[in-house]
């Protein structure tokens, strides 16, 4: 890798001004109307999406996640820049989401922008907005998707109610029936903290993955901003925090505020995604500089 520009530090114990969600600009949606998930039948995008996590439910366990981890973090899939990355995404649409059925490079920038509008003094942020999602590059590398998106949970320990559709998708998961997996901690201590939790496998832990090999120098608010944004059933619902330290809760904040423009910032106005790479393309030369392997 290229000599890259070493990142500021950031002291999240300093507040950080809160956007309130309804204050985004969103011409063709209301607030409320985001993450709606449904059994309806008639519905192709619904069902698209209940398929995708049934799938999820169903193959998720212990075993699976740490075969996945083995597979993935040999980093031998690809050899590609941040921006060959995010124009390959241009293909990918994600089928576990019920807000949104454009390429994913859209919604990118979506998130970028709203974070830069927001922060316009947190580069790192902007940055993290643009690549929190390519983790999702497995899926043109061969995974399904419902191994590739979604929301994420922990595994080997009991299954949180708030889990999206935990009550019709997780039979015949043969964790759910395991007595070393299904108890309220598993295999976990109480308050062990949420890095030493297998999480799920999905975009967010091998991206979070692939920028800890690459030796990225994003702050490590980024890392976690990216390792946990899909992490819903916990920043989002609140479950999962006899798990967390107070590192965790700390942390938290980043992970909400980073949410209000992964999620309110999908819109069918699409950004001048030429007329924005130069600045982008800044702030990769920074902090992750030149081809990454994969």
């Amino acid at each position: 890798m290229s000599t890259a520009e070493v990142a500021t530090p950031v002291n999240f114990m300093e507040p950080i001004p809160m956007l309130d969600p309804s204050e985004l600009y969103r011409p063709d949606k209301n607030v409320e109307d985001f993450r709606l998930f449904s059994d309806d039948l008639c519905d192709p995008i619904q069902l698209r999406v209940r398929e995708t996590y049934r799938l999820m439910h169903l193959n998720q366990t212990v075993d699976f996640v740490q075969e996945k981890m083995k597979h993935w973090s040999k980093f031998d899939k690809a050899r590609l820049s941040v921006m060959d990355a995010l124009e390959k995404l241009n293909c990918l649409v994600d089928e576990s989401d019920p807000d949104v059925d454009v390429p994913n490079i859209i919604h990118a920038f979506q998130a970028a922008e709203g974070i830069r509008e927001a922060h316009p003094d947190l580069d790192w942020f902007h940055l993290t907005g643009l690549v929190h999602d390519l983790g999702k590059i497995m899926a043109l590398y061969g995974e399904p998707q419902w191994c590739v998106v979604g929301d994420t949970f922990p595994v080997g320990c009991a299954f949180a109610p708030s889990i999206v559709y935990r009550n019709t998708t997780f039979e015949g998961n043969p964790d759910l029936d395991n007595e070393k997996y299904s108890t309220h901690l598993g295999i976990y201590e109480e308050h062990c903290g949420l890095e030493k939790v297998i999480m799920s496998w999905g975009h967010d832990e091998y991206m979070y993955r692939v920028l800890k090999h690459n030796k990225c120098p994003l702050p490590e608010e980024a890392l976690y901003v990216i390792r946990f944004h899909s992490f819903y059933p916990w920043h989002y619902n609140g479950d999962y925090n006899h798990l967390t330290t107070n590192k965790d809760n700390t942390m938290l904040k980043w992970v909400q505020e980073f949410n209000k423009f992964d999620l309110y910032s999908k819109s069918h106005k699409v950004p001048d995604i030429e007329a924005l790479m130069p600045y982008y393309q800044s702030l990769i030369d920074k902090y992750m500089p030149g081809v990454l392997e994969w």
